[in-house]
């Protein structure tokens, strides 16, 4: 029988319930058990995929195409595994499955209900998940915090699944403990009104996980146990520190794994965390430094810059860094700016190299194309990820091949479309067909041999994750070979671009996939690597 553990929040949301969950994730896998993580998003969206980033954060595809919350990202970091379509659940998402197995009288004819139907729905969904990975433990985190109207289905779930299993479940809470500057005291009446909110919903947590600015002091720990109903030892401090990946190690420090093990009546075990404290060690211990540019639309939000947005393309930056020594600075800049501020773009040469990530939409495309260029001509180390790509071929077919009017076609339907929609797409979009349509998941890659790229792979042969519409226009491609652009990358069941690179460049490459979705923290990707030591040299 495998173990659930349900971890949610109390006090307010973005206080580290993803990259807790996939801690203790790391921290049982060390320990030798089968873990899969699942997150549950209290949206009526079907998927992530409509959702905006600047609201919701980045849009992560798994290898089978789904999208979701980005939280599944650092599931897959932290574990090593990939996560799959079951591992990702909305609102949205449940009450549709619901409704599609009532229409075609699934349910016999009877009424149908959203107690019990929807919960068991999501009870349903949960142990499948378990079951195709055969995990012996099942991470599931509710987004959103206890108390939440969007989020009382799902904590019936975990309700009703403890009724069922009783000494098969545990319940964790992400709390936050504030220390107002003013009092300069750290404050336990919110996680004590959080724990009591989830009392309301017939559950008691066996664990808290106090995240806090500094650690946990004993005096807060007492009157958290005594006022919570939750054994001392159980209460395990989470602060703030410089970097997620040493959050397994510091909650071993407090021995919740064994803890965990010890609440479901199991042997206490080990941890084998030594490739970890490795990797936290070279992150602490820089040789070098390098400095990225990423050129981005989606980190402005008021006088805040919203960083999740490109959260992978963030870390595939940091895993490489570690990996070579380095220590890793990245500074947003925005497109727009080189559009009002033409002369402005001098300032790249300040990097050591630039991004140009994905995105949708016209905002600061011109920008961009200016930016693609200036690195092309300054011998900038160049990373083009999908729409940044297809931008690369603009420019190239532009002001190498002389194609004054060249463009994507998502933005001028007027143009000489050296991008262009896929022609399956063009039926999608006529019909208003947008969510989950797009050409998602894993798909395979020929790589051209004796190029920046397959010196990367040391591969021919790949496997990328794509989200994109808008591809390399084939009637282009031979005046662009012509004029010295490499097609180091093809699919070979749709013969689709999938790499370009420009020749006598420190590094010049972009991608129509998103390679950032596969990096791991001790597995960086190899063209992420590739990038970060040209731009160390």
């Amino acid at each position: 029988m495998p173990k659930y553990i349900f971890v949610g929040g109390g006090v307010m949301s973005g206080i580290g319930k993803g990259v807790a969950t996939a801690s203790i994730g790391r921290i049982l896998k060390s320990k030798g058990f089968k873990v899969t993580a699942i997150k549950i998003d209290p949206y009526i969206n079907v998927d992530a995929g409509t959702m905006n980033p600047v609201e919701h954060g980045e849009v992560f595809v798994t290898d089978d195409g789904v999208e979701c919350d980005q939280d599944v990202g650092n599931y897959e970091r932290f574990l090593d595994e990939d996560i799959y379509t079951d591992n990702y659940l909305t609102t949205g998402r449940v009450y549709q499955a619901v409704i599609n197995r009532e229409r075609n009288l699934g349910y016999n004819g009877r009424c149908v209900e959203v107690v019990p139907d929807i919960p068991n729905e999501v009870i349903s969904i949960i142990k499948k998940a378990g079951k195709k990975v055969k995990a012996e433990f099942i991470l599931i985190e509710i987004g959103g915090t206890v108390g939440e109207y969007q989020n009382m289905l799902f904590l019936e779930a975990a309700r009703m699944l403890k009724l069922q299993h009783p000494k098969d479940v545990l319940f964790i809470l992400v709390s936050y403990l504030p220390i107002p500057k003013l009092l300069g005291e750290m404050k336990t009446k919110p996680t004590q009104y959080a724990v009591r909110t989830l009392n309301s919903a017939g559950i008691q947590p066996d664990i808290i996980l106090a995240r806090s600015l500094i650690a946990l002091d004993e005096p807060r720990k007492k009157k958290i146990s005594n006022f919570c109903n939750v054994s001392i030892k159980d209460i395990i401090s989470a602060p703030d520190i410089k970097s997620i990946y040493e959050i397994p190690i510091n909650f071993e420090k407090e021995n919740l794994g064994n803890r965990i093990l010890k609440r479901f009546g199991l042997e206490p075990k080990k941890s084998d965390l030594k490739e970890w404290k490795g990797l936290v060690k070279n992150i602490k211990k820089p040789r070098k430094k390098v400095k990225i540019g990423i050129v981005g639309k989606y980190f402005e939000t008021g006088k805040f810059t919203l960083m999740d947005s490109y959260i992978s393309v963030i870390e595939a930056i940091k895993h490489a860094a570690y990996s070579l020594g380095a220590k890793h600075e990245i500074v947003w800049l925005s497109a727009e700016k080189y559009e009002k501020k033409p002369r402005s773009i001098v300032e790249l040469k300040k990097f050591d190299g630039i991004i140009v990530p994905g995105g949708f939409g016209n905002r600061g495309v011109e920008g961009k194309i200016k930016t693609i260029e200036f690195c092309r001509k300054q011998k900038i180390p160049f990373l083009g990820l999908c729409l940044g790509m297809q931008l690369a071929v603009v420019e190239f077919a532009r002001n190498v091949c002389g194609i004054k009017n060249a463009h994507s076609r998502e933005f001028s339907k007027k143009c000489e479309p050296v991008i262009d929609v896929m022609p399956e797409q063009k039926v999608l979009l006529s019909e208003k067909k947008y969510g989950g349509t797009m050409r998602l998941g894993a798909y395979k890659c020929k790589i051209k041999p004796r190029t920046k790229s397959s010196g990367a792979y040391r591969s021919l042969n790949i496997s990328e994750r794509h989200r994109h519409r808008y591809e390399l226009n084939n009637d282009y491609r031979g005046i662009l070979e012509q004029n010295g652009l490499i097609m180091a990358g093809i699919n070979p069941q749709k013969d689709l671009v999938e790499i370009i690179e420009i020749p006598n460049h420190p590094f010049f490459v972009a991608t129509q996939f998103h390679p950032e979705f596969k990096s791991r923290p001790l597995k960086p990707h190899p063209l992420f690597k590739e990038f970060i030591e040209a731009s160390l040299n």
